[in-house]
């Protein structure tokens, strides 16, 4: 056994040794230990990964050889702690393949893929490893452990028995097995998603096709046009050239494309997605039955607040049902008035829903995105967000200009709670481009946890798509894009404020259906007057956002509440239909999700066009069986941010409450009992219904 543990050792002295030139391998100069941005190349990746890797086998194999019996230090602490470097390395790697990705590192992933699914068998079900792990937790009861620690050791064993650790040597092959194609499979759809979105464009020539656009929009395609070589104008299918494209472009046919061309982007094609999309669905399907689950949704769902299908699919009832006949009213006021002004078809199709709702918008409130948008500077939107989290938490946010950064547009912070302590290093990467997929996301470059009694704290990055500076005008958000920058900064301050000693159980390590909770919460501050005046002028001028826009954007917040709340259900609904298939459906992926969502249609569907084929948040994004999660939280915060509303919407106490209960603690405790610990009581479905005005008639 000595000589077991000593060779252990001596693979991770040469292992270290032998990677010393290596910028993911070794220690940082930066400040704070924050990332090598400057020195990281892609020739790096391959080697780290293997290398990193091999250290963490020889920590398992440590864990395994030690001759002392099992306890909570030397086996559920030890195997916490272990592979840190693999997760530096793959940290690093797999963020910037969503925000800066390359063929290259694509290839990589491809690559690297079988490696980090074989590693993750070769600890799960590594048999004496489960062995210690299982000797441990048979006497949790005895080892007066806090809180945390048994949150922890609960997590670790269940975390094998999940994994396979309980089945036989055949079915750990085929798990394996299956594992490896999973990982590959929501790697090349994610790769598709990205592909298929950057393949098309619609290139401009004429002036006339640029009816209806308004000036931003026209400046944001003529750029798109100039960076790629192009005369006059290109509209793209990221989603700040696609969204306003369809509000604003009078061009029904032009639209139409547009649309069709978004909503087929992995259907057909070089691209294709439905077959992978019945690919990972079978996969799971054959991983959870070997597990011992009826289906999929039962296995994502054991470990959430939700727990199981049948509670998912009640509360998406319970949503569905009173909101459909307003999402119906919706659509008819919409047809009403588009008829009153020229509109002749019988029904509004899906390209035109955006373009004549927001024409009601600014009938209906005399409000629209181009008054809004010169009050909405980007660079005053993030002073605002920091102001908020200092007003609410005592945070102050500082910008470095000595700290690496993956691309020219990113920013870092440093940021500092009220007595001046580090408290995580804050990247912002505010700008589309063709290496970043699509979307709005929050994520960590390292997470906070006490390492050898050291705290370390952690770095994390906000990435969206928002509107880039032209050469006329600096970055403008609507008002909707303000609400998505509050929601990713809600899920920074997770991170930010994470206190803890376990990775696994800090900041947002967290159920699904409770990590959107300090997002969605924050959206709210949007539309609170008190704090718009704070910080929303007019960029030319200097002039403060007139209190008569504010009252029009308070007014408008529930504005197709209705439709926008049966629309999240649907993809709520579609996921649940996905995971809780037993075997593959005899249609095809287009035909299966047409049957699922044309009941529950409010806008005539568009045949040949489907959402699943790119649908990342479940295909690959952490949200099979788990999308319902956006909507639960938000029964969560309507709840919890009524607390604000009637102590104050700055209150310090509240705030201190909301730090110390939610915050802070991670998943230390169960999540039901944080929120009960801060609201008082469970929220109900009801508190949602009431906040957007869907529970009387209109």
């Amino acid at each position: 056994m000595k000589t077991r543990i000593i060779a252990a050792a001596a693979a991770l002295v040469c292992i270290i040794s032998c990677n010393m030139e290596n910028p993911l391998l070794t220690e940082s100069s930066s400040p704070y230990g924050a990332p090598q941005f400057d020195k990281i190349r892609n020739e790096h990746y391959l080697p780290a990964f293997k290398a990193a890797i091999e250290e963490a086998k020889a920590e398992i194999d440590a864990i395994v050889a030690n001759p002392d019996a099992p306890d909570f230090s030397n086996t559920i602490e030890a195997l916490e702690y272990s592979g840190r470097t693999l997760d530096r390395v793959s940290s690093i790697f797999y963020n910037l393949m969503e925000a800066d990705t390359d063929d290259q590192m694509q290839a990589i992933a491809e690559e690297v893929s079988p490696l980090m699914t074989e590693y993750s068998m070769y600890v799960s079900l590594n048999k004496p490893l489960f062995e210690r792990v299982k000797a441990v937790y048979l006497k949790k009861d005895s080892l007066g452990l806090a809180r945390d620690q048994e949150r922890l050791l609960e997590d670790t064993y269940r975390s094998f028995t999940r994994n396979g650790a309980n089945l036989p040597d055949k079915d750990k092959e085929t798990y394996s097995k299956y594992a490896e194609e999973l990982s590959l499979a929501t790697l090349q759809f994610s790769k598709n998603v990205l592909a298929a979105t950057n393949a098309y464009t619609l290139h401009l020539t004429d002036s006339t096709d640029l009816a209806g656009l308004p000036g931003y929009v026209v400046d944001m395609a003529a750029l798109a046009a100039k960076e790629r070589g192009l005369d006059g104008w290109v509209i793209t299918l990221d989603y700040p050239s696609f969204g306003p494209f369809m509000k604003f472009c009078d061009d029904r046919e032009l639209r139409k494309e547009v649309y069709t061309a978004y909503m087929t982007r992995a259907v057909g094609g070089e691209f294709d997605n439905t077959g992978i999309v019945r690919k990972i669905v079978d996969l799971r399907i054959r991983m959870s039955e070997l597990l011992g689950y009826g289906t999929y949704a039962e296995y994502a769902l054991e470990e959430k607040m939700a727990k199981t299908p049948e509670t998912v699919e009640t509360f998406l009832n319970e949503l569905l049902e009173p909101s459909l006949p307003y999402a119906e009213k919706d659509i008819a006021d919409i047809l009403a008035f588009a008829r009153e002004n020229g509109f002749e078809d019988d029904e509004l199709q899906s390209w035109d829903f955006s373009y004549w709702s927001e024409k009601y918008r600014e009938a209906r409130y005399a409000l629209n995105e181009e008054q809004l948008k010169p009050y909405f500077r980007l660079e005053s939107c993030i002073a605002a967000a920091f102001d908020l989290a200092n007003r609410l938490y005592g945070l102050t946010f500082t910008e470095m200009d000595n700290v690496p950064v993956y691309h020219n547009d990113v920013k870092v912070y440093d940021v500092r709670d009220a007595d001046g302590n580090h408290k995580a290093l804050f990247y912002a990467d505010f700008f589309p481009r063709a290496s970043k997929r699509g979307g709005a996301w929050m994520t960590e470059f390292r997470s906070q946890c006490i390492r050898n009694g050291v705290e370390e704290r952690p770095f994390v990055s906000i990435v969206t798509n928002f509107t880039k500076p032209t050469e006329t005008d600096p970055s403008l958000l609507t008002h909707g894009e303000f609400t998505t920058l509050l929601h990713e900064f809600g899920h920074s301050l997770h991170g930010i404020l994470a206190e803890g000693r376990y990775p696994s159980l800090t900041g947002t390590s967290v159920p699904r259906d409770f990590v959107e909770l300090p997002s969605q919460i924050m959206e709210n501050w949007a539309f609170e007057p008190e704090f718009l005046d704070t910080f929303a002028k007019d960029y030319r001028t200097g002039e403060v956002i007139p209190d008569s826009l504010i009252q029009k954007i308070v007014a408008s917040k529930n504005y197709l509440a209705g439709y926008f709340q049966v629309r999240q259900l649907q993809y709520g609904i579609m996921d649940m239909a996905w995971h809780t298939l037993k075997e593959l459906p005899a249609e095809s992926t287009v035909d299966f999700e047409k049957k699922v969502m044309e009941p529950l249609s409010v806008v005539p569907p568009v045949p040949g066009t489907a959402f699943s084929p790119s649908f990342s948040h479940i295909f690959a994004g952490g949200y099979a069986a788990g999308y319902y999660s956006y909507k639960w939280s938000e029964v969560l915060e309507a709840d919890a941010f009524s607390l604000f509303k009637e102590k104050g919407i700055f209150s310090r106490e509240v705030a201190a409450s909301f730090r110390d209960n939610i915050l802070s603690k991670g998943s230390s405790e169960d999540v039901a009992v944080l929120y009960r610990n801060f609201r008082g009581h469970d929220p109900e479905p009801a508190a949602l219904l009431e906040k957007l005005g869907l529970v009387s008639s209109r």
